[in-house]
Parts: C-alpha cells; structure tokens; sequence
C-alpha cells in the first residue's frame, strides 16, 4: 500500500490541517491503495526527509512538498504515476 505521509507540528497548524485534508481528498480515489499517515515534525521519521519546514508530505518515500499544501489533484497525478499509471 502507498503511503502518503504528512509531517506537522502538534497541535496541529492551519497548513497541516489542510495539508492532511488535502492528502485524504487523494487517497480517496485509491480506495484500498492509498493511506495517509499523520506524523509529528519533531518525531524521529521526520529527520529521515530533512524536515525544515511544516507541512512536509511525502508519498512513497519522495518528499512532494515542503513547507505548502501540496493540492488533492496534483497528489492524484503523483500517485498515479508512482502506482505505474493506474
């Protein structure tokens, strides 16, 4: 299953919020195939990506934004093509 991960400060902050709402629109349309996993930015996976910024999301093990909310559609296109185009 493929992960998107997003890295956020706790409590979390409006982009994180939105980061992660972002991320969940997305993995909607993988139904089965997607899961999003909220993560803290001080947490000891965080240090793996160079987390300097918040929200860090990451899909697979690429980091796909730092510091903005990456969009839903633009997720789904990143997606798609880690799945091979599915």
């Amino acid at each position: 299953m493929l992960q998107i991960k997003v890295f956020g400060t706790k409590p979390p902050c409006a982009n994180c919020k939105r980061a992660e709402a972002q991320a969940q629109k997305a993995a909607e349309r993988f139904p089965g195939q997607v899961e999003v996993i909220k993560l803290d930015a001080l947490g000891a996976e965080a240090e793996k990506f160079g987390l300097m910024t918040t929200p860090l999301v990451v899909v697979g093990e690429k980091v796909v934004g730092a510091g903005k909310v990456v969009p839903t559609e633009k997720l789904i296109s990143i997606i798609e093509n880690q799945m091979g185009g599915s």
